[in-house]
């Protein structure tokens, strides 16, 4: 009897292995935010699956633009929480002036509150001028990772196609490691500012001496 029972234990084994891998897998896939915003849990979507395929210059991200220790990004990683769950958690302490722990400290003790639930309590409520400055915020991440959003414009981004080192919709390159802003250096402004670039309207004219210095000046 013992030797007839094992194939039953070592099925519902396996089912309870799959069921905790699925439960896993849902927090990336599918995983609903309750942000309170449908915009922002689309946003915070997309942010999984390029924190999933992206994962240094996604924490580039939240330690260069967010102030996050590197250390706690990593930790999150390894608790098994999502790269929206870490994203709105800093970008909520970013808003509020505090360390991302205290944002995730509060999540923790709430984990079923989702965070629409967690943002209010922290006082940030929709719709106001904090709440912006979370979307905004997303505006300006896209940016860097090579694919501008605007606040709610109905847009889907697949990260496979619009990552780093891909060229994004817009056209441009896509920064590898998280965007150029990453280093730190401001974009090179453009040489042509009107020194010394084509005729003036005097020199087209055949006035003056019949001949542009190309001083720029427009004399």
């Amino acid at each position: 009897m013992q030797y007839g029972k094992r194939p039953v234990s070592a099925l519902v084994l396996s089912l309870g292995l799959l069921f905790a891998a699925s439960a896993a897998q849902a927090q990336v896939v599918g995983y609903n935010f309750r942000s309170g915003d449908l915009w922002v849990d689309t946003r915070l979507g997309e942010i999984n699956d390029y924190g999933s395929r992206y994962r240094e210059p996604f924490i580039g991200e939240m330690t260069g633009y967010y102030g996050a220790p590197r250390s706690l990004i990593v930790d999150l990683f390894d608790r098994r929480w999502s790269a929206g769950d870490i994203y709105y958690a800093c970008s909520i302490a970013h808003v509020l002036g505090v360390p991302c722990v205290n944002v995730v400290r509060e999540y923790d003790r709430n984990p079923g509150q989702g965070w629409g639930a967690i943002a209010k309590r922290m006082g940030i409520k929709p719709g106001s001028a904090q709440f912006h400055r979370l979307k905004n915020g997303f505006s300006n991440t896209y940016d860097r990772w090579g694919y501008p959003v605007a606040v709610d414009r109905n847009v889907h981004v697949d990260w496979s196609k619009h990552g780093p080192g891909k060229k994004s919709a817009q056209g441009g390159r896509a920064q590898g490691n998280g965007g150029a802003a990453h280093s730190g250096k401001p974009p090179k402004a453009s040489s042509d500012h009107g020194q010394g670039k084509g005729k003036s309207d005097q020199g087209k004219q055949g006035k003056g001496q019949g001949k542009d210095k190309g001083n720029g000046k427009g004399h």
